[in-house]
């Protein structure tokens, strides 16, 4: 990961470059959903979800987007990495300010998006539950995460 990079809120302007991130990933990692859910999931991105979390992105030098997560009552509730910058410490660095900064302790994972639940597994998480469907009722199954505290407890037993 290069020096120059900052995180910051993003503004308004920036959720177009927000949705074009968004949208390659999606597509980089999701290959198991139908490009017709994609592009559903694109327009509520836009319309709603943007604006009901607490937005960080990630900025090069040129302050164009690496990255973004966003975070809404503890939970991550997203976080894409521009396919050209995977692997090189923006996921990671989004995912340790939204758990130290914005108190972000759980998240869902796609089950069918082995590379995001092995970061998320690999970052300190664990499985601690699964749902049949998305968010959105769809048969593309989810894996509740939650962030093990010191001792490797994974500490279901406290928040649930």
């Amino acid at each position: 990961m290069p020096a120059l990079f900052t995180l910051q809120t993003p503004r308004a302007s920036d959720y177009p470059e927000l949705i074009r991130v968004w949208e390659a990933s999606v597509r980089a990692t999701h290959d198991f959903l139908p490009d017709a859910y994609i592009v559903l999931l694109r327009d509520h991105i836009l319309a709603k979800y943007l604006d009901a979390v607490m937005l960080i992105c990630c900025k090069d030098a040129r302050q164009r987007i690496l990255g973004f997560a966003g975070v809404a009552n503890g939970q991550v509730a997203m976080l894409f990495v521009d396919p050209e910058h995977r692997g090189k410490g923006v996921g990671k660095r989004l995912l340790r300010h939204a758990i130290s900064e914005l108190n972000a302790d759980h998240l869902d994972v796609n089950e069918q998006n082995p590379q995001a639940l092995g970061f998320y597994l690999h970052e300190g998480f664990a499985i601690i539950g699964r749902s049949e469907q998305d968010g959105l009722g769809q048969p593309y199954p989810l894996l509740h995460l939650r962030l093990r505290d010191r001792s490797g407890d994974h500490g279901a037993d406290k928040h649930r």
